[in-house]
């Protein structure tokens, strides 16, 4: 279908000729990565971090960090790496050599609070009158100006503009005042509101705090003789540890040479609100977050849509990677073939910067080539997690036309994105979600698309049962 001229207008904005990351723009992204380990036997840990951090990769690419400590050694002992790029890129075998330590912290990070800077890059590490302490954060801290503010007033010196770096002078100014650690973290942690998944590491233990809604999932493993505490499942299995359970919203966790002990339980209020997005498209596959299978949510997503949007087609697709799992659940509920139409390109790196439209088409096909005897002269549902701008799918529906598809249907496993998210999702502004300011005819117009359906919001409740779920990047309703 070709778009029309009006659409075409309204969209303008767009398709500017500045900068967009042909991955990340058509995608909603996590803020970060956590993960912490302390082993009982006074094993070095800065391999077994690394591992995890290297399952964690898809929360974020743009920074990573370690820090561990050696609890036997002198307190203040810790050590520290941490700089701008993947986990593969910023250690090597010389670097973890140097991180020596049996208890531990790391970072993959996302910037939504605070630009992409180093500064920015955790764990961040404060040295302060009681000691050193580092912290990992995953998620946005909604009330972080005011706390910034009077911590500076109070003679804070920020080196970064992140919210993760202001809850860690908190921590650090309550704990002067505090008998522990763990008193300094509970009252920190009744102060801040919003989303939060944090490792405290002090030179003798290791807490670990979830916000009281469950908007940011942390779980809790053990290896041997060793406590893990990470951001998803799949960080702990991939190290060859065992999933012990969810760590509760509102609970606090310390980790000692005593073993794991519980500092502060769930609120009686037992309000909820999980991210739906997780099981939309920020976990892996291969996790299980909050007691569901993100795999079987999102075939259940899948299922879904092809419920409430069927169609007469002879294929089912996906985006790779994001859109594949909803597009087998979509082929089972519908009858219709699941193929794989396009091959990726994973050697391709994740950002372009092109000058001009032609250019950024073409840095989509250097990443994505259309599998041609799979979508030639066939009706093709198109299944994705997303849209948020529209170009790249405009561009991927163009290639498939290109490669002798007779029709494109295109289904999208999430609503569509209206509003912005204060949590530590990177939710554009309203004026750069196309939902916002086309209607879903108009923007089936601008992609190019035959027919296009989004998920509908009563629709949570299959994939994800009875688990209550922030849901107000789509309906403006934010638990916090």
């Amino acid at each position: 279908m070709e778009c029309e001229e009006h659409s075409y207008k309204k969209c303008e904005k767009y398709m500017d000729e500045e900068y967009i990351d042909e991955e990340s723009e058509e995608h909603i992204h996590e803020e970060c990565g956590v993960f912490g380990i302390w082993s009982m036997e006074g094993k070095e840990v800065a391999h077994t971090i690394y591992q995890g951090l290297l399952a964690l990769q898809h929360r974020g690419q743009e920074s990573t960090g370690i820090v561990v400590c050696d609890t036997k050694g002198p307190i203040g002992n810790i050590a520290s790496h941490k700089e701008m790029g993947l986990v593969s890129e910023v250690f090597h075998e010389e670097t973890l050599e140097k991180l020596r330590g049996n208890i531990g912290i790391g970072h993959v990070r996302y910037s939504t609070a605070g630009g992409s800077i180093i500064a920015n890059a955790q764990p961040i590490v404060l040295n302060y009158l009681k000691g050193t302490l580092a912290l990992a954060h995953n998620g946005n801290i909604t009330n972080a100006d005011g706390l910034r503010k009077e911590l500076q007033e109070s003679g804070a010196v920020f080196n970064g503009n992140s919210d993760s770096e202001t809850i860690a002078y908190k921590i650090a100014m309550d704990r002067i005042a505090s008998s522990s650690i763990e008193e300094a973290v509970q009252n920190t942690v009744q102060v801040i509101k919003g989303g939060f998944a944090l490792l405290i590491l002090s030179p003798r233990k290791l807490i670990v705090a979830r916000d009281p809604l469950g908007i940011k999932p942390l779980c809790l493993g053990k290896l041997d003789d060793s406590y893990i505490v990470a951001s998803e499942s799949c960080a702990i299995t991939s190290v060859g540890g065992e999933f012990i359970r969810d760590v509760e919203p509102g609970e606090i966790l310390a980790i000692t040479q005593e073993g794991l002990h519980v500092v502060s339980t769930p609120s009686e209020t037992k309000k909820r609100a999980h991210c739906i997005f997780e099981y939309i498209y920020f976990a892996r596959v291969d996790s299980k977050i909050d007691g569901i299978s993100v795999y079987d949510a999102r075939i259940r997503g899948g299922r879904a849509l092809a419920r409430r949007y069927p169609v007469d087609a002879d294929v089912v697709t996906g985006v790779p990677d994001s859109g594949l799992v909803a597009a087998v659940g979509y082929s089972k509920e519908s009858g219709i073939p699941f193929e794989l139409a396009f091959h990726k390109n994973s050697y391709v790196g994740r950002t372009f910067i092109k000058p001009t439209q032609q250019e950024r088409k073409n840095s989509v096909k250097a990443k994505l080539n259309v599998l041609e005897s799979v979508v030639k002269g066939k009706r093709v549902v198109l299944i994705d997690d997303s849209i948020v701008r529209g170009t790249t799918i405009a561009n991927l529906i163009h290639m498939l036309r290109q490669s002798g598809a007779k029709e494109v249907h295109v289904r999208i496993c999430a609503p569509p994105f209206l509003y912005p998210c204060y949590y530590g999702t990177d939710v554009p502004s309203n004026s750069e979600l196309i939902a916002n300011q086309l209607s879903v005819n108009e923007i089936c117009e601008f992609i190019g698309a035959d027919s296009l359906g989004y998920m509908d919001r009563l629709d949570f409740s299959y994939m994800t049962g009875d688990l209550p779920v922030c849901k107000a990047c789509f309906d403006n309703e934010y638990p916090v």
